[in-house]
């Protein structure tokens, strides 16, 4: 079955583009279509230099692969995505020469790089690893008109720029967060999400499984988490749960779009439903009823407890066990009803535990008033106008060695209205319109954090009042490409007055495939 995918670039006229970046026009065709300059894709390249004539896809075009598994995976996954707008055969070989040709080999790219040549006489991606090929394949699916992404024949002609792009990631993690705890999402849900982030090369998909409100994973030591503490969600309706099949079925679907699932734990706080669940886990003994609202900070662990961690070791243990990803996220924020002291306690107890099961910790960066492990990351949700010494104490953990994932909420929480009269969302970090979620530079945002603790950025979608497939993309939509461009392209290239052009080419694509989205009047939509 095909799944939904993600927008990809509009063939358009428009010819602005990113700053630094060389696309010396559009070349025409004998039909006098236009094919999309090569600097016209989300995220920016690294370089684009348009030359000779475009390539035209037709019912000859062959997709050749290497003869190995993963490029023809590749390979497979682009025929999937044309055949039905196209309706050609495109069929996928490992024989022959021109057409679309995936090419591995030993490349100064990277993991996650590509290059793109194109001409008359065919299109070839070549990359040291099948990520690269894969991101290659998304940019590719941009130089195309929007109507290939259609899932009925569109007349075409299907045009692909003469030129080279040669291109690699600014950061290693590039990442969404989903919030499958304030209102339960299915596997098909997430698998839709998984979709569209993949056309914008994010490589992380966050899935936070536990709050207050629903504990979304079957642990198979602790039953009732799962069968109880995920029975509800937010507003008092049907929660639900993944079983560890269903968890791994996620994991595969994401790595076949290369995405790593990184899975997050709240603790010692956002425990509810795990309190609610098990009464021993209460210092008081006494499991307090489940929680549908959306108040935080109220809800905490018992820390002095021996039981806490026997159950925090076995959470971690099945968890990691079903995560081939590097990263367990142990969440840490918002531990209100959680004495400094105690905290710092459970934070030194727990964190010994992930690397035990072959885990990297991640946590929101409260840990880095704890004592972070070595090689932890922190994840900083902070404001701009977050107080100076809660901002240098995430610098001082930086220049000590934690590596950061920056997650500004008054910038890319994804959750946030765009203005006073979005109908979604929450304004308690302010209103994030499009340009805001764009307009700020991950390398120098945290004052005295080296640049070099950067690994990247994230942007987060909690779903108090998120409960559908179109709620989740017109909160995404069109603030996720940006953030997937700070994440990808190089500083550069980053420039507001080019992106905004870029960004409408893509409002077509998501139209073809139903995406419906914020028409921000920032944007000159086309």
């Amino acid at each position: 079955m095909r799944q939904h995918r993600t927008p990809r670039l509009l063939g358009t006229l428009l010819l602005v583009a990113a700053a630094g970046i060389s696309v010396a026009g559009a070349a025409p065709s004998a039909a006098g279509h236009t094919a999309t300059p090569l600097g016209q894709v989300v995220p920016a390249p690294a370089s684009a230099h348009a030359s000779g004539s475009p390539y035209r896809v037709t019912g000859d075009t062959r997709i050749r692969v290497d003869d190995s598994r993963e490029a023809r995976r590749v390979g497979e996954y682009l025929a999937d995505i044309l055949r039905p707008s196209t309706g050609y055969r495109l069929p996928v070989t490992s024989h022959g020469s021109g057409g679309i040709q995936l090419h591995l080999a030993a490349t100064h790219l990277g993991a996650e790089g590509y290059r793109i040549d194109s001409g008359s006489s065919g299109v070839t991606i070549t990359a040291a690893e099948p990520a690269g090929l894969f991101h290659g394949v998304q940019t590719l699916r941009q130089l195309l008109p929007p109507a290939a992404e259609k899932d009925s024949v569109q007349p075409g002609p299907w045009l692909i720029a003469g030129g080279t792009i040669k291109d690699t990631p600014r950061y290693g993690y590039r990442g969404a967060m989903l919030d499958v705890s304030r209102h339960f999402f299915t596997i098909a849900q997430v698998k839709r999400y998984v979709d569209e982030l993949a056309l914008y090369k994010v490589n992380k998909l966050h899935l936070h499984l536990s709050d207050d409100q629903g504990w979304r994973i079957a642990i198979d030591s602790w039953p009732r988490l799962a069968g109880y503490g995920g029975s509800t969600q937010v507003g008092g309706g049907q929660g639900g749960f993944y079983t560890k099949a269903d968890y791994q079925e996620i994991v595969r679907y994401a790595a076949s779009r290369y995405l790593e699932v990184v899975p997050e734990i709240d603790m010692p706080g956002h425990t509810n439903a795990a309190l609610a669940s098990y009464a021993q886990l209460n210092c008081d003994g006494v499991a307090p009823p489940l929680y549908t609202g959306t108040d935080v900070g109220f809800s905490s662990l018992c820390v002095g407890k021996s039981v806490t961690y026997d159950f925090v070791d076995d959470v971690i243990r099945e968890l990691a066990a079903i995560t081939p990803g590097r990263y367990l996220h142990i969440g840490g924020d918002e531990a209100h009803s959680t004495s400094h002291a105690d905290y710092v306690t459970f934070m030194d107890k727990v964190q010994p535990l992930v690397a035990q099961y072959g885990k990297t910790v991640i946590g929101w960066h409260q840990l880095t008033g704890a004592t972070p492990a070595k090689g932890a990351i922190a994840q900083y949700w902070g404001l701009d106008d977050t107080s100076a010494e809660e901002k240098a104490q995430v610098a001082k953990a930086a220049r000590n060695g934690t590596g950061l994932v920056l997650s500004p909420a008054d910038r890319i929480y994804l959750d946030m209205k765009y203005t006073a009269d979005t109908p979604l969302g929450q304004d308690w970090a302010g209103l994030v319109e499009v340009k805001r979620a764009y307009d700020w530079d991950p390398g120098n945002y945290l004052p005295d954090a080296p640049s070099s603790a950067i690994r990247g950025v994230e942007a987060p979608l909690w779903t108090e009042t998120i409960v559908s497939d179109a709620d989740i993309d017109y909160m995404t939509f069109p603030r996720l490409p940006g953030v997937a461009e700070l994440g990808w392209s190089p500083a550069s290239t980053h420039d507001w007055d080019a992106y905004k052009v870029r960004l409408a080419a893509q409002g077509p694509r998501w139209d073809a495939l139903g995406i419906g989205y914020y028409k921000s009047p920032q944007v000159p939509w086309v």
